[in-house]
């Protein structure tokens, strides 16, 4: 198949997937649709919202429609790096054997991630990173494609190990899930409360997923679409001469410039979802607050006037 054969069976298999997804979850669209494109560009993404929204369900769904490995991982107090990674046990023939942990799956859903020590955090965070696992002096490469979406509770701070700004970084996407309007509201109670269980197909296969990942890094993108990324991260950085007096007055920190390589991946897989061949600059605008939202720090006097991390990418686009 061609590059364009294969772009335009991206965009018909994308409308397929979030037609199985919508069965299950109503409303949230904008959360799915970005979800997906972090698969698409092979990233990570975290999920932001309090109990009840569907988070678990939304990410186990997803897993089904891609026919993809799912793991499920409750982040304790307690959990050891062993409990993700693996560990070593001894055979009945008195040999070492590698019992393979979670994290050798697909999709790994890391459930409430603030909830264990960093050094746990830092176990999963360097499989997001390198894609691989060292243990016992061995090395194993974690199955292809390889995604990790977590979920944080931004309410209940009590007992939680908040992830560093540079653990944050390797999250593509941060999305923030908001509660559903009153007809979404009327849907769900309707829907969850009958003897009804929807059937969710596997319509992606890990193959395309691969396939659609390969495709992504081939498509082509105009200068003036890098440079507005670059431009639009460097604004939100205090000290930069293109700062705004909104940024210098209510920010202690900017993106780096991993925020700049995510919004050129992920403007691509927006404008191949939506049919175009190459992103313009309305395909960054379009991912940059779920980009930029993780990567840039409020100080003091913006927590305390009330300013968001939203207004000021909001006033920056």
């Amino acid at each position: 198949m061609s590059d364009v054969e294969i772009a335009k069976a991206l965009k018909q298999n994308i409308e397929l997937l979030k037609k199985e997804v919508a069965k299950v979850i109503i409303g949230q669209d904008q959360v799915v649709h970005e979800l997906i494109l972090s698969i698409l560009t092979g990233s990570h993404a975290l999920l932001i919202g309090v109990p009840g929204l569907a988070k678990t369900l939304m990410v186990h769904t997803l897993a089904q429609s891609l026919g993809l490995d799912f793991k499920r991982i409750q982040f304790t107090p307690d959990l050891m790096p062993s409990d993700i990674l693996g560990t070593e046990i001894l055979d009945e023939n008195r040999q070492f054997q590698f019992i393979k942990g979670p994290v050798f799956s697909n999709i790994i859903l890391a459930d409430e991630i603030n909830r264990t020590p960093p050094k746990t955090q830092a176990a999963l965070l360097e499989a997001m990173q390198e894609k691989s696992v060292s243990i016992a002096n061995r090395h194993f490469d974690l199955d292809k494609p390889f995604f990790v979406l977590a979920t944080q509770n931004p309410i209940e701070q009590e007992g939680t190990y908040p992830l560093p700004e540079a653990q944050l970084d390797r999250f593509m996407f941060a999305l923030v899930l908001d509660y559903p309007s009153f007809e979404e509201e009327v849907e769900v109670v309707k829907s969850t409360t009958i003897n009804n269980q929807a059937h969710v197909n596997a319509v992606v296969s890990k193959e395309q997923i691969l396939a659609y990942q390969e495709l992504l890094r081939r498509v082509p993108v105009a200068d003036n679409v890098i440079e507005y990324a670059v431009k639009l991260v460097g604004k939100t950085r205090p000290k930069s001469d293109q700062a705004s007096k909104l940024v210098k007055d209510y920010l202690d920190w900017g993106a780096g410039p991993r925020a700049s390589q995510n919004l050129i991946l992920a403007a691509k897989a927006n404008a191949l979802v939506n049919g175009k061949f190459s992103p313009d600059i309305e395909d960054v605008q379009a991912v940059a607050k779920g980009i930029l939202r993780h990567r840039i720090l409020l100080n003091y006097k913006g927590e305390a006037e009330g300013v968001t991390v939203e207004n000021i990418i909001d006033e920056l686009i």
